[in-house]
């Protein structure tokens, strides 16, 4: 009988694309954390959030971004996700030594895929399928939003001038990342 080794690969690993001077890209080992505040010791919570991370929990609708290069996203109430570069699948234990018991934490990496959308005509192309106002002065540097984009649920990110980190479902990686790069085509 033949020996089979499995290789885990991220679903849109090696997506490097430009069109239209905007670059969409997947970046490589990125991981996706949980972090859900336990009821009754959510202050003990956002407190190991800033000694671990030096940053505080921002606020629903905002992230910030930890000198390690961790953002930090607040997704509601009592819940964030810590996103970040890490190539070995132990990104939950690694989050959850740092903030040593403080908070609950789940990995969410194998749930999501990542797209980081920059250049010139980017948010010219995310105006044309995401239902947000991401002019400057609606959607500033650090907010985050959920939103619906082609029909797929979508976690947006703005991370730069002219950038932004994008997250859907990993399965349908092959729609979403369509519906970018055909979005990107019809304004070159």
């Amino acid at each position: 009988m033949p020996e089979y080794s499995l290789t885990p690969a991220a679903p849109l690993a090696g997506t490097d694309i430009t069109i239209a001077q905007t670059r969409l890209l997947a970046p490589a080992d990125l991981a996706v954390v949980s972090v859900a505040l336990p009821l009754g010791a959510e202050k003990a919570a956002e407190k190991a959030i800033k000694t671990a991370f030096g940053v505080a929990l921002p606020e629903v609708g905002k992230s910030s971004l930890a000198k390690d290069g961790a953002r930090i996203v607040r997704l509601g109430s009592d819940s964030a996700f810590v996103i970040f570069t890490h190539p070995t699948p132990d990104a939950e234990r690694v989050v959850a030594a740092r903030l040593k018991g403080a908070a609950y934490t789940t990995d969410q990496t194998d749930v999501w895929v990542a797209l980081d959308l920059s250049g010139q005509n980017a948010r010219r192309a995310l105006e044309r399928i995401c239902p947000i106002d991401l002019h400057p002065d609606a959607f500033a540097l650090g907010d985050s939003a959920r939103t619906m984009m082609e029909h797929l649920g979508t976690l947006i990110i703005r991370t730069g001038d002219d950038a932004y980190r994008l997250m859907s479902g990993s399965s349908s990686a092959g729609s979403f990342l369509h519906a970018i790069e055909t979005s990107l085509s019809n304004i070159a």
